[in-house]
C-alpha cells in the first residue's frame, strides 16, 4: 500500500465535541441500571452518581492537562508513549482497545436485542448487519455529519430525561414516593452503608466513560485548546444529568416495591409516572441514545486505531493509518470496527459485558500516573504548594479513586483483560524483538493535522 499523506479534516468546534462525549456517556444508563443500583445502595442511586463524579473529576483534570502538553489523538497512549515509554504505551493502548472496541459491540448487541423482542421472526443477523453496515458508513462518509447526527439524538433523549423529571415532580405533588422532591432521603437515610455506596459509585462510575474518549478528536477539532475544556464539560454535563435524574427517580421510587424487573427498569419507571405512550416515547429516547452512542464510541477507537498504525511500520501500520483522500476520515481503521462489531451476531451481551472496564481502568491509572512524572520527575515542579497540589495530589487522588475501583472490578473483566493484556506483551515481543527495540511512536501533529484549510508544515 502506497504511502498514504491526507490527514484528518479540523471540523469539530466545542460543543460538537461535548455532545459526542455525552453520547458516549449514553445519559438514559441511569434509568437501565437504577434497579441495580438501587438495591446495591439501599435506595440512594443520586450519592453513588455523585460520590462517582467526584472521582472521576480527578482523572478528568489530568486527561485536561495532557491534552494540552499533547494535541494528539490517542489519549492515554499518547500520553503513556511520550511521558514513560514506547513499549509501555503500546500495551496501555493495546488494553485500552478492548474496552472501546467492545462499546460498539455492545450497542450492536443492545439494537438487535430491541429489534428482536419487536419482530422476534426476523433473523437476528438481519438487524446486526443493517445496523453496523449504517453506523460504519455514517463514520465513514464525515466526521462532521456523524457528530451533528450525534448531536440531534443526544438532545432527543435529554430533553425526553427532561420530561420524565416534569413527570417524576408531578407524580411527587400527588403525594407519590417520598412525596417531595425537596427531601435529603435519596442522599442518606436509615440503613444506608458506605461501603454499599462505593460498590454502588463503582457501578455508575462507568457511566462517566466517554470523557475520556473526548480526547481522541483532539486532531479533528477546530482549536486543541477546546478539548480540554469540553473534557470538563461533558463530565460536569453528564454528571448533572445523571444526578438529576437520579434525584427525582429515587424521589418516586424509593424501593423497588412493584418493579417485575430490577435489571433494566426504565420500561417500567416511564411507564408508573407517564403511562404507556411516555413508555414508548422514552424507549425511542433510550434505542436513540444507543445510537448515538454507537456513532461516537465508532469515531473513537477508530481514531485510536489510526494514530497507533501511524506511529508504527509495516503494511499492518500502513492499512490502519490510511485516511481517505475525499472523505478525510480514517477508513480501514473504521472498517475495521465496523467487521468487530458484526460479532454482535454470535455473542451474548452477558459475555461481552463481563469483558469491559479493565481496559478503561488501566487508562485511567496511566493517564494520572503521567501527570506526576511529567511534572514532577522530568520539569522538577514540586517546589511550590501550588505545585504539590495540581502535579502530586490531585493526580494522587485520582489514581487512589482508581483503585478503588480496581478492588471491586468484575473477576470476570479482570480475567479477559489479564488475557488480553497477555496477548499484547506477545505482541510487543514479536514487535520489539524481544524488547530489544523500542516502538517508534512520534506524535506527527504537525504533519497530521490541517488547520482551516492548510495543511500545517512538518
Amino acid at each position: 500500500m502506497p504511502q498514504n499523506h491526507t490527514v484528518l479534516k479540523r471540523s469539530l468546534g466545542l460543543w460538537a465535541i461535548v455532545g459526542l462525549g455525552l453520547g458516549y456517556m449514553t445519559p438514559t444508563t441511569v434509568f437501565d441500571t437504577f434497579g441495580i443500583v438501587s438495591g446495591e445502595t439501599n435506595g440512594v442511586v443520586p450519592l453513588a452518581y455523585l460520590v462517582a463524579l467526584v472521582a472521576m473529576v480527578f482523572t478528568a483534570i489530568s486527561y485536561g492537562r495532557m491534552t494540552r502538553i499533547y494535541p494528539s489523538a490517542g489519549s492515554a497512549y499518547t500520553y503513556t508513549s511520550q511521558t514513560i515509554h514506547p513499549n509501555i504505551g503500546f500495551l496501555v493502548g493495546w488494553t485500552s482497545l478492548l474496552d472501546y472496541l467492545l462499546l460498539p459491540l455492545v450497542n450492536a448487541l443492545l439494537i438487535r436485542i430491541y429489534m428482536e423482542s419487536f419482530f422476534p421472526d426476523v433473523p437476528a443477523w438481519i438487524w446486526v448487519v443493517g445496523y453496523v453496515l449504517a453506523i460504519t458508513a455514517l463514520n465513514l462518509w464525515s466526521m462532521n455529519s456523524t457528530s451533528k447526527i450525534n448531536g440531534i439524538l443526544v438532545v432527543f433523549e435529554v430533553v425526553l430525561i427532561g420530561v420524565f423529571i416534569v413527570l417524576a415532580w408531578n407524580a411527587l405533588t400527588h403525594g407519590d414516593g417520598n412525596g417531595s422532591a425537596f427531601t435529603t432521603t435519596p442522599l442518606f437515610h436509615d440503613g444506608v452503608d458506605a461501603s454499599a455506596v462505593i460498590s454502588g459509585a463503582t457501578v455508575v462510575c462507568f457511566s462517566f466513560i466517554g470523557f475520556d474518549a473526548i480526547t481522541m478528536y483532539t486532531e479533528e477539532a477546530k482549536d486543541t485548546n477546546t478539548v480540554p475544556k469540553a473534557i470538563v464539560l461533558a463530565l460536569v454535563i453528564g454528571g448533572a444529568i445523571f444526578f438529576a435524574a437520579a434525584w427525582f427517580g429515587q424521589s418516586v421510587f424509593p424501593t423497588l416495591d412493584g418493579f417485575q424487573n430490577t435489571d433494566d427498569t426504565l420500561p417500567e419507571m416511564a411507564l408508573k409516572v407517564g403511562g404507556e405512550f411516555f413508555k414508548i416515547l422514552f424507549t425511542s429516547a433510550a434505542f436513540a441514545a444507543t445510537v448515538a452512542s454507537s456513532l461516537s464510541s465508532h469515531a473513537s477507537v477508530s481514531r485510536m486505531i489510526y494514530v497507533m498504525g501511524r506511529n508504527g511500520t509495516g503494511p499492518v501500520s500502513r492499512f490502519f493509518s490510511f485516511v481517505h483522500p475525499k472523505y478525510r476520515t480514517p477508513s480501514f481503521a473504521v472498517v475495521f470496527v465496523g467487521a468487530v462489531s458484526m460479532l454482535a451476531i454470535p455473542f451474548t451481551l452477558e459475555f461481552i459485558s463481563s469483558m469491559i472496564n479493565f481496559g478503561a481502568l488501566i487508562a485511567f491509572t496511566f493517564v494520572n500516573l503521567t501527570v506526576v512524572i511529567l511534572f514532577v520527575f522530568r520539569r522538577k515542579e514540586f517546589r511550590t504548594p501550588r505545585q504539590i497540589f495540581t502535579n502530586i495530589a490531585l493526580p494522587v487522588v485520582g489514581m487512589a479513586f482508581t483503585g478503588i475501583l480496581w478492588a471491586n472490578l468484575n473477576i470476570d473483566a479482570l480475567t479477559y483483560g489479564v488475557i488480553w493484556l497477555g496477548i499484547g506483551i506477545v505482541c510487543l515481543l514479536v514487535m520489539t524483538r524481544g524488547f530489544r527495540r523500542k516502538i517508534n511512536v512520534s506524535m506527527r501533529e504537525e504533519d497530521a493535522v490541517e488547520f482551516d484549510g492548510e495543511t500545517l508544515p512538518a
